[in-house]
């Protein structure tokens, strides 16, 4: 192998690697067999061969081509017994290789001395013996690299040794590791540092500096400034300076414009934060976030740490019966302290002797002297005593009014007048008496003429001295509190509704109405999905359902208990049902009510509505009579008898009110103009009272003397709705501009209070029949229930106490609650939204 590999070698390789050899410097330790493995290392001559044999490098070559499964073990064994083989094979080859190199190298040095004798004849004889030296401990170095050649072989045998065990050492460590961080997983309660793991005794223990690397608070800072207020640098091009000492210049200033872009265009705006010492923008990472949403909520800020994390106390979780430590107590504890003793000693004998002394007599003592060291001067007079109580009720003059601007020799222009300011300032001055100052302006401040007035101000200045009468205001003080009315604490004006109780679920679309029987038993609604339903209250069970021929806007309980009726308007017809519930005696009896009725032969009535009977098979569901109008009706609303009921159509112009009769089944109109868009319609409880709201105001009528006696404002833009008090002295209204107003009838026509509780238009507005209670819905999807107590006296105003604020329904569509309706005998609360689902409030 050797002699085939000497043929296949150039003369250029050859003479590179006699360079190498004639100009590497000799080994100091050559003599020195017994080297370490630490101490050897690898030259590179640039030509890829470091001075071993091919047998090594296929050694090597094996190494790296070597995977995890194979047994390093095994490999080394193996090399080991064939290199002692290859070594007898490749020493005959390798001396032959020496002696023709020898000669080689004897032949170029020559060739190379009398070129450089030739040639450099003429130079100094100094230099010629310096280049003599020179070439002749290239010979010596020469010599030694032969004599350390077999030494190198041999030094590069214990290497490749030491390499091989130390990789069978490093995958020993590798598979305890392994081993380890498998236990770890099953038993995670148990803590183990990976230090503490068995490692070899060649391995070494690295060292590592700690001022060598940065702390991660300083990884980043470009500005060297330190710890200052970046505020010192407002007035100056550059924020501070670097680590070079180079001033950082200002980035440039954002206006308003490019911040809006930066937040339509920059997806990262919402986590950039603005650096002021370094000048620049941050974008915070996920890590970051977490951190900064963890010390938000109150938590740690490493995800890792458990506060709660199990532990042994070791003092009180096992009773005790002996103490943990045995140690008698001290000799010292039994007997009474020394230097007590002599404190105690020291204070009785200071008390015996009156140097030590109580508060209270030392502050006795203090009283006496005071009286005792008054001194009385009585070279003094009375009227000095007098003059000093003059004194201190002295009142000082108020100080003249400083000149301003209009009072300079050079005023701005705005301050100067026009010929028509003068002429009128002129004429004012005539009729008051009193010269007035009018600005001029000159050059210069010695161009100034005298001031004329000036005898005639210093001279007022001192009668107002003199004559004038000074009097100290005295302001009075007033904490903010107490311009705040004093009102109750909301659990002090229980009951009133508080939690949600029951859902009634049914509807799939809009519930715009709903509407309490008498009794408070039933319950009736209309939705957008073109069914009316009716419920029992207690168990939140639909017990009928009519499917009418298009959607429900309102819907209306007749409140006389003793008929069972119930009226629904549809686009432009008004519906009456008999929905057949509760005492039989009573449905029976509305009935024959409604079927004993005689059409008289003469009938006024509007010819605007056409009264029908229902049919055979809508009579069988419950329909008994249905009034057709001339446009869509938008609200029903019953009088306290349950016999009279009004529509409200707001395109009916001068037939916006229909008053409709149910015994006589006659209808009128009560209006000839249209006074405004009416928005709904109310009547009193127990007088015969009227209420039209407008778009803006709500007109008072006297059905008896056919007039209208009060007109309130409500400086609103949009009614709602309206409900009147048990009672009839007060009047809520809802508006769609979120404003809730109070009228008391008998106090004024304007609002007694405005309420601004509601962020959205409030959409119904509701008074419970029994207790001091009034609600209002809007479409921020909140019903607010306040208490509203109405005193007997008329002195004493109404109290308004908010009280409590319902959730639970969802905005649909950006509507929310539509309709709230209380229950006539308890004080709960019903709300129809939106979403199709009612509430029941207890």
């Amino acid at each position: 192998m050797a002699s085939k590999r000497r043929s296949t070698r150039e003369p250029s390789d050859i003479e590179e690697q006699l360079d190498f050899f004639v100009d590497a410097p000799p080994d100091d330790d050559e003599d020195d067999d017994d080297t370490s493995d630490d101490d050897v290392s690898f030259e590179d001559d640039g030509s890829g061969n470091d001075g071993s044999s091919s047998d090594e490098e296929s050694v090597y070559s094996g190494l790296s081509e070597l995977t995890d499964d194979d047994e390093i073990g095994d490999i080394i064994t193996l090399k080991n017994d064939s290199e002692s083989d290859e070594a007898d094979e490749s020493s005959a080859g390798e001396e032959e290789e020496t002696e023709s190199k020898k000669k080689i190298t004897e032949e170029a040095e020559e060739k190379k001395l009398e070129e450089i004798e030739t040639e450099k004849e003429t130079q100094d004889s100094n230099d010629r013996d310096q280049r003599i030296k020179d070439v002749s401990s290239k010979k010596t170095a020469k010599k030694l690299e032969d004599k350390a050649l077999p030494k190198k072989k041999l030094r590069n045998q214990k290497l490749l040794e030491s390499h091989l065990n130390r990789l069978n050492e490093e995958k020993q460590e590798t598979e305890e590791k392994d081993k380890f961080e498998e236990d770890k997983k099953e038993d995670k309660e148990r803590t183990v540092d990976i230090s503490s793991l068995p490692s070899s005794s060649n391995e070494k223990q690295e060292t590592v500096d700690e001022y060598e690397y940065d702390s991660s608070d300083e990884e980043d800072i470009r500005n060297t400034v330190g710890n200052i207020p970046m505020e010192w640098y407002d007035g100056f091009d550059h924020i501070g300076y670097n680590v070079r000492g180079e001033k950082i210049i200002k980035p440039p200033t954002r206006d308003e414009l490019d911040e809006f872009l930066s937040k339509v265009d920059n997806p990262d705006y919402w986590r950039t934060v603005f650096d002021k010492k370094n000048g620049e923008d941050i974008v915070l990472t996920d890590e970051d976030l977490d951190i900064i949403e963890r010390i938000q909520r109150g938590k740690y800020p490493d995800a890792t740490v458990d506060p709660y994390e199990p532990y042994v106390d070791f003092f009180t979780y096992e009773k005790m019966i002996h103490p943990l430590t045995r140690r008698p107590e001290h000799k010292r504890s039994f007997i009474p302290s020394l230097s007590e003793k002599e404190k105690v000693s020291k204070y009785v004998g200071a008390m015996k002797r009156g140097w030590m002394k109580t508060r209270q007599q030392f502050g006795k003592e203090q009283r006496e002297k005071e009286q005792r060291d008054v001194y009385y001067n009585i070279w003094t007079n009375e009227e000095d005593t007098v003059l000093s109580k003059r004194q201190l009720s002295h009142i000082p003059a108020p100080k003249v009014r400083l000149p301003g601007h209009a009072e300079s020799y050079n005023p701005p222009p705005e301050y100067l007048m026009t010929e028509e300011e003068k002429l009128m300032a002129k004429s004012k001055e005539e009729y008051s008496g009193r010269p007035r100052f009018i600005p001029q302006k000159y050059d210069s401040l010695r161009t100034v003429p005298f001031f004329r007035d000036f005898f005639r101000e210093r001279f007022e200045r001192c009668l107002d001295l003199y004559l004038c009468p000074r009097q100290r205001k005295l302001r009075t003080r007033f904490e903010a509190e107490d311009l705040l009315p004093k009102l109750p604490k909301p659990k002090d004006l229980q009951p009133f509704p508080t939690t949600l109780a029951l859902l009634y679920v049914g509807h799939t679309s809009y519930v715009r109405s709903i509407s309490v029987d008498p009794t408070g038993q039933w319950l009736a609604s209309g939705s957008d999905d073109k069914t009316v339903r009716f419920w029992e209250v207690a168990t939140g069970r639909c017990l009928r359902t009519l499917e009418v021929e298009g959607p429900v806007q309102c819907v209306a309980w007749n409140p006389n208990a003793a008929v069972s009726l119930v009226a629904f308007s549809i686009e432009d017809k008004v519906h009456i049902v008999n929905p057949k519930l509760g005492d039989k005696l009573i449905t029976s009896g509305t009935d024959q009510l409604i079927a004993d009725y005689k059409q008289p032969e003469e009938v006024k009535t509007s010819p605007l509505v056409e009264w029908f009977e229902a049919e055979e098979k809508k009579q069988e569901e419950g329909f008994r009579l249905c009034l057709k109008h001339f446009k869509p009706v938008r609200q029903v609303t019953w009088h306290g008898k349950g016999d009279y009921f009004s529509c409200v159509i707001p395109t009916g112009q001068n037939s916006s009110v229909i008053i409709h009769q149910l015994s006589k089944r006659r209808s009128q109109n009560p209006f000839r103009k249209s006074k405004g868009l009416v928005q709904c319609t109310s009547f009193h409880p127990t007088r015969p009272f009227f209420f039209v709201a407008t778009q803006k105001h709500i007109r008072v009528y006297n059905l008896i003397k056919q007039e209208m006696t009060k007109k309130l404002l409500t400086s609103a833009k949009w009614i709602s709705s309206i409900a009147i008090h048990p009672g009839g002295d007060n009047v809520i209204v809802g508006t769609y501009d979120c404003k809730l107003s109070w009228f008391d009838l008998d106090l004024s026509v304007t609002p007694y209070q405005n309420m601004r509780h509601h962020k959205q238009a409030i959409r119904s507005v509701c008074f419970h029949k029994r207790y001091p209670l009034f609600a209002s819905a809007s479409d921020d999807g909140h019903v607010i229930v306040f208490h509203g107590q109405v005193y007997n006296d008329l002195l004493q105003n109404p109290l308004i106490v908010p009280v409590k604020v319902l959730k639970g329904h969802s905005i649909t569509n950006g509507l929310g609650v539509l309709c709230c309706e209380f229950h006539p005998n308890q004080p709960w609360i019903f709300s129809s939204a939106a979403d199709g689902i009612i509430r029941l409030f207890s």
